[in-house]
């Protein structure tokens, strides 16, 4: 199925703090983002499936491996077969 045939049963948007990933070595800064951030989801949205967008995972990774962002703004979408789907937020 193409992405403009699912269906969206919901959608809603986060700020995201990554405050959790700075109280960790600076090596592993980025990918505990990463985990905070799935982590937040999969509770906030009530599913195990989940698709990153390349924005949100670039958008991460755009400081490299020591400077994640402090915070994120992230639109998340379940489809009807409970699949969540993370997008950026941009200009809002």
């Amino acid at each position: 199925m193409s992405k403009e045939n699912k269906e969206i049963v919901e959608e809603r948007i986060y700020t995201i703090p990554l405050t959790k990933a700075w109280s960790s070595p600076k090596r592993t800064r980025t990918p505990r983002a990463m985990r905070v951030l799935k982590d937040f989801i999969r509770k906030h949205m009530k599913s195990e499936d989940l698709l990153i967008s390349t924005e949100v995972n670039e958008f991460l990774w755009s400081k490299g491996i020591e400077g994640s962002p402090r915070k994120i703004r992230i639109k998340a979408v379940r489809d009807a077969d409970n699949v969540v789907t993370v997008y950026l937020v941009k200009g809002e």
